[in-house]
């Protein structure tokens, strides 16, 4: 049976696959697939693109709608972060922290597993396979395991985690012989995971193409190469899929927002007060959630929103109604139980940082010059996606858009499992030996707009066989 190996780079941009960069990964694209248009889910932050990478669902239906959300079925007047172990107790209330079935509860509902080791946040590494505990298969991170009783074998046998440093060198270095002596050689899933925290992590401390960041991918990429070579060395090469993913793209910030002031300024109140407004920050985007979902304070939210120089894309929830200068979430892909009432992507330009790479963005945090991410801009909503191995055509490069939703729908169908008709994301044919093209009467965009005084909003989704992929969003003021 063929396996799965799932590598992802933390915010890896389709540009830096390069030879001088990333030497290992810029050969395995050679000889592989490489997707040129790949869309992460917005908002284009990490936790929510894990859980559209191990659902193949938008982030509406599998209701995680940032880092930093509100949960109101948990807390309906605070702002939390997606985080453990904030994420178990929003469970143990909740019933579930993503609503929809995972990779890894599919796979054990057919007597296989998936085993993940993440090298990252401890949100990220929880919601890969939230219900381990009950159902089987792993997560493994440098502060919990999931099953529980797992964190401390892994540490009797492999000893204890480096501390996290930037660039993530020595964290990276024990995943992956966690992986290699472990996960692969002595449980053998049916699909494993290994996620590297970097380039991310220097990214944003740095910016895109800055020294640090270059030396951040460059460990990562060599960690790379060392998984390669031992699948080369064990004999598991020729009967491995490898799929390189990355969560996001990457912008840089010309300018910070200081949100939760302009609200208050504005005369917005604290969300748990009649007329308030919480304001959930994730980076170039920001979740708003009001007072009882009140419809008044929402439409008065985007009128004041509509009239700020930063004030990109605004979409509404469907359950809010008809806002004058908005566009529907579902547009985003957003809508559902969860989602915010207002969402916002700050406006953004396509000029380059000081390394050459292009999209600069207003945030709403971070020192002006480094890295971001959250928001709509192409540059935020194209990443990394490559594939190699049997399943797999060899020495191409695929034009159609594809996104994070793909990749689990995908595996299920190399594996010959069920599951993948229930997703929002499809089968990748195209890139599989013995796949369809896809026809050009088959891919679609469409650009909706929406204004309101000055403000002129546009925001741009392909659709390809049936699945949508936001592919922009941004506003101007004429």
């Amino acid at each position: 049976m063929t396996r799965v190996l799932i590598a992802a780079f933390d915010g890896l941009q389709p540009s830096q696959v390069r030879a001088d960069l990333a030497p290992n990964l810029f050969n395995f694209a050679d000889g592989g697939v490489t997707f040129a248009r790949n869309h992460p889910v917005f908002p284009t932050v990490t936790r929510i693109n894990v859980a559209s990478l191990v659902t193949g669902r938008h982030p509406g239906a599998h209701g995680l709608a940032g880092n930093t959300v509100v949960i109101r079925d948990y807390d309906p007047n605070n702002i939390v972060e997606a985080m453990e172990p904030v994420l178990t107790r929003v469970a143990a209330k909740t019933g579930d922290v993503l609503l929809v079935p995972t990779l890894a509860d599919i796979l054990y509902d057919n007597g296989e597993e998936y085993v993940a080791v993440g090298v990252g946040t401890s949100g990220n590494a929880y919601v890969q396979n939230p219900r381990a505990e009950a159902l089987g298969g792993a997560t493994i991170h440098p502060e919990f395991c999931l099953p529980r009783n797992l964190h401390d074998r892994i540490i009797n046998r492999f000893g204890p985690w480096p501390v996290k440093a930037t660039p993530n060198v020595d964290q990276m270095d024990h995943g992956v012989r966690v992986l290699t002596d472990h996960v692969l050689t002595e449980r053998d899933p049916a699909v494993a995971l290994i996620w590297f925290s970097e380039p991310d992590s220097s990214n944003h401390k740095a910016g895109v193409g800055s020294v640090l960041s270059n030396q951040a991918l460059a460990s990562a990429d060599e960690q790379f190469g060392r998984i390669i070579g031992w699948l080369e060395d064990s004999g598991r090469l020729e009967e491995t899929d490898v799929i390189v993913v990355s969560d996001h793209g990457y912008a840089t910030i010309d300018s910070v927002v200081d949100i939760e002031s302009e609200l208050r300024k504005a005369g917005f109140p604290h969300g748990g007060q009649p007329g308030g407004v919480l304001a959930a920050s994730n980076g170039g985007a920001v979740l708003f959630y009001a007072h009882e979902a009140d419809p008044v304070t929402v439409e008065r939210l985007a009128i004041w929103l509509s009239g700020q120089s930063w004030c990109g894309a605004l979409l509404v929830a469907e359950r809010v109604g008809s806002v004058p200068g908005t566009l529907p979430a579902s547009l985003g892909n957003i809508n559902g139980r969860r989602s915010p009432d207002l969402t916002m992507s700050f406006t953004w330009s396509s000029a380059p940082n000081d390394a050459g790479f292009p999209g600069q963005t207003a945030s709403s945090g971070g020192p002006v010059g480094v890295g971001t991410h959250g928001g709509m801009s192409r540059h935020e909503l194209r990443n990394t996606l490559i594939a190699r191995g049997p399943s797999f055509l060899r020495s191409t490069v695929i034009d159609t858009p594809t996104g994070n939703i793909d990749v689990a729908p995908t595996i299920l169908h190399i594996l010959g499992l069920p599951g993948g008709d229930d997703m929002d994301g499809r089968v990748l044919h195209e890139a599989l030996d013995g796949g369809d093209d896809v026809s050009e009467s088959e891919c679609r965009s469409v650009t909706h707009v929406a204004e309101l005084g000055d403000y002129q909003q546009e925001v741009t989704v392909t659709t390809v066989r049936g699945t949508d992929y936001l592919d922009e969003g941004n506003a101007v003021f004429r």
